[in-house]
């Protein structure tokens, strides 16, 4: 390994942080300007597209500390975008449940929120990617194989 790819490696390493950072500060701006902070978001995106959900592995699922999830569960059963459902076979489960009100919500902001990602992404041809899609990929899956 030379200096250059030791360089080469940190360049990348700041070229995609600093277009994760853009890529979520306008899609998070997106998000708040229809009322909801990223988190809420991520429930009711899981919600709406998983269907309900123990509220015990929503965290796992969208990458949130447990604590954290029943605050925003109180906040987005506030506005009626969700309903906790008892397990009737389980009294320790419970689940999140999507409402009308929250399904009509998300029918409306997934689609500009999709439109607005493919929006972020087509400066890239469909093979770029594709390309940049596997290349990812390889470097997530590796991780797991380094020691530190």
């Amino acid at each position: 390994m030379t200096s250059e790819d030791l360089k080469q490696s940190l360049k990348l390493y700041i070229v995609l942080s600093r277009a994760l950072k853009a890529i979520n500060e306008t899609t998070h701006q997106l998000i708040q300007d229809n009322g909801l902070n990223p988190t809420e978001f991520a429930v009711l995106e899981l919600l709406y597209h998983k269907g309900r959900q123990p509220l015990q592995q929503i965290g796992n699922k969208i990458l949130l500390a447990s604590g954290s999830i029943t605050y925003v569960i109180d906040k987005l059963e506030k506005r009626g975008y969700l309903l906790r459902v008892s397990c009737p076979s389980d009294r320790r489960v419970t689940y999140a449940e999507i409402t009308d009100e929250g399904e009509a919500f998300m029918a409306e902001l997934f689609p500009k929120h999709e439109q607005h990602l493919h929006e972020i992404m087509s400066v890239l041809s469909s093979e770029e990617k594709e390309q940049a899609i596997t290349l990812l990929k390889k470097i997530g899956l590796s991780i797991k194989d380094l020691s530190y």
